[in-house]
């Protein structure tokens, strides 16, 4: 009879440290990027949590966009980094985001998208960051398609905001933004229907819309 890791003696290791979040990764993210053709390219994303069903996703052509999602171990936890969108942008301004944006020609995969917009965002090398597999696409209700890449960054990484994209960056705990006690779905009128979105309130944060639900589909993937 085989035993359980812990009645063998050894410790389980804590799901939100280091090593229980690597392990989790290893485990359950893709590592092939979702792509036409294939089961993920069905995407998630807000529509899905109309209540009545009524709401519909974007029609193709999807605009391809890729994010990514950086977790840093730190001396006190594991955290996760967000920005905050500069307030004079055009679209979604003061809005909390992942470092990311739209697929450019030159791009060969979302990894080097996610990694290009990270540099030009945040300041954040390549080399400070390790990928670790994709979550599913979050389908946005302006039409992109966006695919998010989990990667982690050095400890030794700072993070150098561009004046012209980001007023700042902040990290979470992962902890905290892994409790789904926390991820509460709202509402609100917009383009004269109502629209569902998740949320997730954070100090004087708001994180809401696509960025919350990559957040809530990382716990989906990882703890639920």
């Amino acid at each position: 009879m085989t035993l359980p890791v812990a009645a063998a003696g050894c410790i389980p290791a804590d799901p939100f440290g280091l090593d229980g979040f690597l392990d989790r990764a290893e485990r359950r993210l893709s590592r092939v990027a979702p792509g036409p053709g294939v089961p993920l390219s069905n995407p998630r994303g807000d529509h899905d949590l109309d209540p009545d069903g009524f709401a519909v996703a974007p029609a193709t052509p999807h605009r391809p966009a890729a994010v990514l999602v950086p977790v840093i171990d730190r001396a006190e936890g594991v955290t996760l980094l967000l920005t905050k969108r500069a307030a004079h942008l055009r679209d979604h301004s003061g809005q909390v985001a992942f470092p990311g944006g739209k697929v450019d020609p030159e791009d060969t995969s979302p990894i080097d998208t996610a990694l290009r917009e990270a540099r030009e965002e945040i300041g954040l090398e390549a080399g400070a960051v390790r990928p670790l597999g994709y979550l599913d696409p979050y389908l946005s209700g302006t039409g992109f398609l966006v695919i998010p890449v989990v990667g982690l960054v050095t400890r030794e990484a700072r993070p150098h905001p561009n004046p012209a994209e980001v007023a700042a960056c902040f990290e979470v705990p992962l902890p905290f933004v892994m409790d789904p006690a926390r991820h509460v779905v709202r509402s609100a009128a917009w383009k004269g229907r109502t629209r569902y979105f998740y949320a997730i309130p954070f100090e004087e944060h708001l994180i809401w819309g696509v960025t919350a639900g990559i957040v809530h589909n990382l716990y989906e993937r990882l703890y639920a």
